[in-house]
Formats: C-alpha cells, structure tokens, sequence
C-alpha cells in the first residue's frame, strides 16, 4: 500500500499528466493576490499625486504610469482565469461547479478592467476636477466591468463555505462565509463612501478608497487559501 501511494504521489508529480497540470493552474491562482495588490500597494505607495485612502485602486490605471496598473489588472485577470480552470477539475467539495464559473467570471472582469480605463476621480490624475458631471462611455464600461469581482468572489466564498460545511470542513466553511460577509459590507461602505467621498463630502473625501481595499484584499487572500 505505501508503495502504491508512493507511486500515485509521483505520477500525479510528472510533467504532462492532468494532475500536474492541475497544480499548476492551481498555482496562478495563488500567486494572482500577491501579485495584484503587491502591484497596487506599491504603485499608491509612489506614484504622485496619488493617495490610497482617497482614490480607488482602479485610478491607478490613469496618467503616464496607468499602463502598469493596465497590466496588472490583464495579469491578474489571466492568473484567475486559469485558477478557476484548476479548480473546476480539482475535485474539492469546497470549490464544486458554481465557485470556479464564479471565480472565472471575475476574472474575466478583471480583463474587462485593464481594457476599459475608470474616470478620473478626486482630482486624480493631478489637473483634473474633483468630480465629473457626467461619466464617460469608457468609465461606465469599466464599472460594469468591476461587477463581477466584487460579486463573484463573495459569491464563490458563499458557495465554497456552503459545500464545505456539508463536507465536514467546518474551520474552511466558516472562514469562507465570513470572507464573503466582510468582502461585501467593506464594499458596500465603499460605494456609499463613493457617493460621499468620491463626491467631495468633507471628512469622507479621505477615506473613499480604505474599504475598497478592504474588499479586495479580503477577497484575494480567500482565492489565495482556496487554490492553495
């Protein structure tokens, strides 16, 4: 029997067979947190002008250095895709069918993003208003765009919190429903602060882009555990 196992562990281990395959879809998916808001948090951390708490991450998409954040949305997005690839052929209890199409979806959305730059916002790029009058055709796609990431994922942690609660995996099950919880009501705060903040409120101004990351970071870390 140990050598039977033996034998499986380094089958499944061999280039070319679908469980390495799997692996490494699998592995995209946990570096694409990592990546996307190491990516995030070092361009708000340098780039002038700018202020994390204040804009949204997607802004950082605008001005000479935007097509970096272009980049990391496209990269992420790929990384995501293949993630949810990984997953629907695992054979987890706690990713079913319904996470993986989630995940996908938001993956898709995160393309979506890079192709469809957001409205400057805040002031930001440095010498635009603080509030436009009206969206543009591309802001509006981008939204629309944004929809399915910071739906899908919660929905996908419901979901996987859900299957895994049936499978006996209470600590996962938990973890995944409050991920979901917390990713929606951080970006819930997000959008009212986006009708306050974004709009100029005095003492919401500053702290408009806080939850947004919240959302996101919470989110990702979950997609990170998942895969891994």
């Amino acid at each position: 029997m140990p050598g039977r196992y033996a034998r499986v562990v380094h089958a499944a281990s061999l280039p070319g067979t679908p469980q390495a395959w799997i692996r490494r879809l699998l592995r995209c998916s946990v570096a694409a947190g990592p990546v996307f808001v190491g990516v995030f948090l070092l361009e708000g951390a340098i780039r002038d002008g700018y202020r994390p708490l204040r804009h949204p991450v997607s802004s950082l998409s605008l001005g000479p250095r935007g097509w970096i954040q272009a980049a990391n949305f496209a990269v992420t997005g790929t990384l995501v895709l293949a993630g949810a690839a990984g997953l629907a052929r695992a054979g987890d209890p706690a990713a079913g069918r319904a996470a993986p199409a989630l995940i996908g979806a938001a993956g898709a959305g995160l393309i979506g993003s890079a192709v469809f730059a957001t409205d400057p916002v805040s002031g930001y790029p440095p010498g635009t208003p603080d509030a436009l009058t009206r969206p543009t055709r591309t802001g509006i796609a981008h939204n629309l765009a944004a929809v399915p990431v910071f739906a899908g994922l919660p929905a996908a942690a419901l979901a996987s919190g859900w299957r895994s609660w049936r499978a006996g995996q209470r600590g996962f099950g938990l973890y995944s429903t409050a991920t979901a919880v917390t990713m929606l009501s951080a970006m819930a705060m997000a959008m009212a602060l986006a009708g306050a903040g974004y709009g100029q409120s005095p003492g919401l101004i500053n702290h408009g882009g806080m939850f947004q990351r919240a959302s996101i970071i919470t989110g990702f870390a979950w997609l990170t555990a998942l895969s891994a």
